[in-house]
């Protein structure tokens, strides 16, 4: 049986942040404090937690950052999760040690990846990530397909003045590679620096693409439950519109539980001030009835961050 809360919400998704260490530093990124590997959560104790949200109904697993990939144990990680018996398990990533990892994630039960990779543009990339990683993003990415993980979607921040030329070069490069193209439009955030400059900026509206895309699509796919977002097909290639979340339609069909890399659940994405520890009481010796309360705790504490009277 699948948990809700108290809006009616299913909880089919559970979302963990392994580290907040990365390797490249983006522009965009919201720059947290850096956890040391040290205080980490271990493998079985990320194994215990989503153990637990099984048993509440949880059916997808994705696992993030910061990069998960600069954990060594990684695909110890997935392996641990795999035994479980989810559904589907994803990772997001910068693609940087995709090459190494790719084929014995696959053998330790990963599903899919997305991988986060903004330009083609060696100097662009540069710009972006202040990393000179792009051939090695592209290594793994060509070897995340060769070794069968699908889908291999590609995460495209569209920022102005600096990649917003580059979306049917990337279309191209997906297309010929079999992987899906997300478009993304960079959303303000308080962690940005300086209060959002950063995003207000470079932001760039993508209505104009999508409206050029729904003119020349052979075919367009509405995710009702992904807050309508649009699909469109163009021959064998398929591209993803994501826009910001500031609508009631993100918030009244979530189905995401999150937990941070410090272990503790995250009700909304948007919020940082009703987070529930659940890494302590398990370090601490907690029962598995104990720690699905915890769970509980958190589900109650969901609230649609964005609704009609906001």
């Amino acid at each position: 049986m699948t948990v809700k809360d108290n809006y009616d919400r299913p909880i089919i998704s559970f979302r963990m942040s392994i580290t907040n260490r990365c390797n490249v530093n983006c522009l965009y990124c919201h720059h947290d404090g850096m956890l040391p590997s040290s205080e980490e959560m271990t493998p079985d104790e990320i194994a215990k937690i989503s153990e637990v949200a099984k048993t509440l109904g949880v059916k997808k697993i994705r696992i993030s950052g910061g990069e998960p990939l600069i954990r060594k144990d990684i695909v110890e990680i997935i392996d641990k999760i795999n035994k479980i018996g989810f559904k589907d398990i994803s990772i997001t990533t910068n693609g940087t040690y995709l090459a190494k990892y790719a084929e014995d994630l696959k053998d330790a039960g990963l599903n899919r990846v997305n991988v986060s990779l903004d330009t083609l543009n060696r100097d662009t990339y540069k710009f972006i990530t202040h990393k000179d990683y792009l051939q090695s993003v592209k290594d793994g990415i060509l070897k995340a397909v060769d070794v069968g993980l699908y889908p291999v979607k590609i995460n495209m921040v569209l920022m102005k003045d600096i990649n917003q030329d580059e979306v049917w070069e990337m279309f191209d490069f997906c297309r010929e590679h079999g992987l899906i193209l997300q478009i993304i439009e960079l959303m303000e955030s308080e962690s940005c620096e300086d209060n959002n400059v950063f995003s207000k900026k470079y932001h760039y509206n993508i209505n104009p693409i999508e409206e050029k895309l729904a003119k020349i699509a052979d075919g367009v796919k509405v995710r009702e439950f992904m807050q309508d977002r649009r699909k469109y097909y163009i021959g064998n290639g398929e591209i993803e519109i994501v826009k910001p979340m500031d609508n009631t339609r993100f918030c009244k069909n979530c189905s995401r539980l999150r937990l941070t890399p410090s272990g503790k659940i995250k009700p909304c994405l948007l919020r940082n001030d009703n987070l529930t520890d659940i890494i302590g009481p398990l370090r601490n010796g907690a029962s598995d009835d104990e720690l699905r309360e915890i769970f509980l705790t958190g589900i109650n504490k969901r609230e649609p961050y964005y609704n009609d009277n906001r």
